[in-house]
């Protein structure tokens, strides 16, 4: 049947597959893959499966660049989520994804199912989901348009992460031109699990029943990946049926349905039916199994009468889950889903060969190869073309603006500034306590849940460098790798892995391929020598709007583990009279920091450089102090330098510091330049001693800049004063600057 329709088709389709996203030349090989011309059902599957989002035909040749194993990895990527192996017969499940267009236009719906999505592949795994964290970016919100999408997209977070009940506990919120008209909304996932529950997505078991269960199927996100896999236009804001609508309160069902249903031993694979939704989920089970599936469409419960079986086979209807059940399981599976109120329907079976047979009203629609679908799509070598802009960039010096006429007015100005003002207007939007699990929360460097099943905890960060890795690439990549696990060590605990999303232009344009060719290259010689593996993470391209991209963005999640769940450490001040220590290198840079871009309106210059050997010796370092109890607080240096850092530990501790530079400092420099490999201790005089010992034992700098005490931030320089601000001037220009996004 599918051979006489290609007969038919052959004259009609007028390269229709171009409407779908397909180019000239994948079309000629999927013919050729087929030994036949596609019909329109099968030409729909071959189109969502080979785009971008699904196929990674721009990156896969570049993400073989990582490193993905290491004694703990249990899954690397491939799967629907990373598993690393934490001790006692637990695993830490993780990954994080995009959700960038949809999220441009309509912002709820967006960041809600990105939430989702990346929820499902947690618990898909077998695994508990234990913690949201998030990374987005906004253009300046400065007009109407972009506190729409602000709000938007942060109530949407809030709206399904608090209602399936798990904590939200950490993130970062960027802002620059680049992403007004393209945000950024990256969500990551933190789930765990005993070792013997692990679920693969596998159709394996010739005989064995596919059976769909959740929510019915509609219209909405048909073509989502399709969607995803261009450039924003105006014709974006019509495309908001290829953007999927959420049901948290059924996604919280199908949670508990899941888990109950892998904890039993009833489904030997789960799938969860995200991007390219049934297309996707079947291929790619098939695939991974080397089986053939039979699958009849009539049986897939439709939330609406007249849909087409390309529409069945591609809508991106939230809270669905496949399951490869083998038959005398089926009644138990029944069971479990009548309790819970949720939809459970067998829609065929796995067979012999790689073939995928659709049915649909007693005939066959399609008849595709797994492989072909799923795995089929070319791998391009992309042109990469350094930029124009990158040379001249580069070259700019810093050091040849005029000194700081009054450094307090600019710290207020730096500690007022969108980027590095309090978020606390974000997470209080968030239920991050959910659960009784959360030891920190959001505002620190990382956050750490206590795991009751072991007395461990985990400690979670995101990070991400679009204006480093801007100005460059390959540096930014490695920045991105290095301040995501420094912010997990600060907490004292020992980076075990990493996800990533990889958030790009278009990478037809070789300048755009070129930022993330570098970018990927320093990431992966970064993970190296750290020696921490990528378990998983998703690319996303054509992040452009009108021939403008947003900078080169990779955003790093990192997890770590503490042996101990009661040594962890924080970054506030909590001591009268500690010491308090710049841990790490002195080279600082004003390239790309926050003062030239606060300050003088500019993005430019070098940022400074990293010594991949020296970061892992601090990283160790502070792991071993935080242990030990050393330490009263520990805070990463970034954004805005000493200054601000210092500044952020006052404030989180309720407590001021006297700061004393030697008189040979470049004041301005030194508290506003930015580095990588640093922190801020604070730590009792009696231990005082031993800290200098273990620092100089591990062969990292280690400078003792003042103490803890009184009610201001005091520095001086040379025995002159520099700055002093009292603690409520501080709070009060970091405070208040979202003050409106409250009302």
């Amino acid at each position: 049947m599918a051979e006489r329709d290609s007969k038919n088709n052959a004259g009609r389709q007028d390269k229709i597959w171009r409407k779908l996203g397909l180019k000239d030349f994948e079309y000629a090989m999927i013919v050729d893959q087929l030994g036949r011309e596609p019909n329109p059902v099968e030409l729909n599957m071959y189109s969502v499966m080979w785009s971008e989002h699904c196929s990674y035909k721009h990156s896969r040749s570049s993400l073989k660049l990582f490193p993905t194993e290491s004694p703990r990895v249990v899954q690397g990527p491939g799967e629907n989520a990373g598993v690393v192996d934490i001790g006692d017969g637990y695993a830490a499940v993780f990954k994080i994804e995009s959700h960038n267009h949809p999220s441009a236009v309509e912002p709820y719906q967006g960041a809600a199912t990105g939430v989702g999505g990346i929820l499902r592949d947690i618990y898909t795994m077998g695994a508990q989901p234990i913690a949201f964290l998030n990374s987005l970016r906004f253009g300046p919100p400065d007009n109407d348009r972009g506190r729409y999408l602000l709000r938007g997209v942060v109530a949407g977070i809030g709206g399904y992460g608090n209602c399936v009940g798990i904590p939200t506990v950490g993130g970062e919120v960027y802002f620059e031109p680049c992403y007004r008209g393209n945000p950024l909304v990256n969500a990551m996932c933190v789930g765990v699990m005993p070792l013997e529950r692990l679920v693969l997505g596998q159709a394996c078991g010739e005989g064995n029943l596919v059976v769909l269960a959740g929510a019915r199927t509609g219209r909405d996100g048909i073509h989502g990946v399709t969607f995803a896999s261009e450039e924003l236009s105006e014709q974006s804001e019509k495309d908001r049926p290829a953007v999927q609508v959420g049901d948290p309160f059924l996604g919280k069902l199908l949670i508990d349905a899941t888990l109950e249903a892998v904890e039993k031993k009833l489904v030997q694979g789960v799938q969860d039916l995200g991007g390219a939704g049934l297309t996707c989920a079947l291929t790619e089970t098939a695939s991974r199994a080397g089986t053939g599936l039979e699958i009849d469409l009539d049986k897939v419960p439709l939330r609406e009468e007249g849909l087409e079986p390309f529409e069945i086979l591609t809508s991106e209807s939230q809270e669905r889950m496949l399951f490869i059940v083998e038959p005398e399981h089926l009644s138990g599976l029944e069971d479990i889903f009548r309790h819970w109120q949720l939809p459970l329907t067998v829609l065929g079976r796995v067979t012999k060969g790689r073939l995928v047979r659709i049915f649909y009203r007693g005939e066959i629609v399609a008849e595709v190869p797994a492989e072909s679908v799923a795995g089929g799509a070319p791998a391009y070598e992309p042109e990469g073309r350094e930029p124009d802009y990158y040379r001249e960039l580069s070259s700019f010096d810093p050091l040849s603006l005029p000194p700081l006429k009054d450094p307090g007015r600019v710290l207020l100005n730096l500690l007022s500034s969108p980027d590095i003002a309090s978020k606390e207007w974000v997470w209080q939007q968030y239920d991050y306590m959910v659960r009784t699990c959360t030891l920190q929360g959001p505002g620190g460097d990382a956050a750490v849940i206590r795991l009751r099943e072991s007395g461990k905890a985990l400690a979670v960060a995101v990070d991400g460098s679009g204006r480093l890795t801007y100005l460059d690439p390959y540096l930014g990549g490695m920045l991105a790798v290095a301040e995501a696990t420094r912010n997990v060590s600060c907490c004292g605990a020992e980076p075990i892995g990493i996800t990533d999303c990889l958030n790009f232009g278009n990478p037809e344009k070789p300048a755009a391929f070129w930022q993330f060719r570098r970018a990927v290259e320093g990431m992966a010689e970064a993970c190296r020598v750290l020696e921490v593996p990528v378990v998983g993470g998703n690319v996303s391209f054509y992040n452009e709007v009108e021939d403008e991209a947003i900078y080169p963005t990779p955003v790093v999640g990192a997890v770590g583990l503490l042996e101990d769940a009661g040594r962890h450490c924080g970054p506030g001040f909590k001591e009268e009279g500690d010491a308090i220590c710049l841990l790490g290198p002195e080279e600082v840079s004003l390239g790309g920091s926050q003062l030239l871009k606060v300050v003088h309106g500019r993005v430019a210059g070098r940022p400074a450089g990293i010594d991949l050997g020296m970061e892992k010796k601090v990283q160790a370092l502070l792991c071993r102090l935080v242990a030990r109890g050393l330490v009263s607080s520990v805070h990463d240096l970034s954004e805005g330098g000493l200054a601000v850092s210092l500044a952020e530990s006052c404030m989180a501790g309720g407590r001021g510091a006297v700061i004393e530079l030697p008189l040979s400092t470049d004041p301005d420099l030194a508290l506003f330049g930015e580095g990588p490999s640093r922190a801020i201790l604070s730590l009792p005089e009696k231990n005082r001693d031993q800290v200098i010992e273990m620092a100089e034992e591990a062969g990292v700098e280690l400078r003792v800049i003042g103490r803890v005490g009184g009610d201001a931030l005091d520095i001086c320089c040379g025995g002159g004063r520099f700055l002093k601000l009292r603690l409520d001037e501080m709070k009060k220009a970091f405070e208040e600057v979202f003050s409106w996004m409250m009302s």
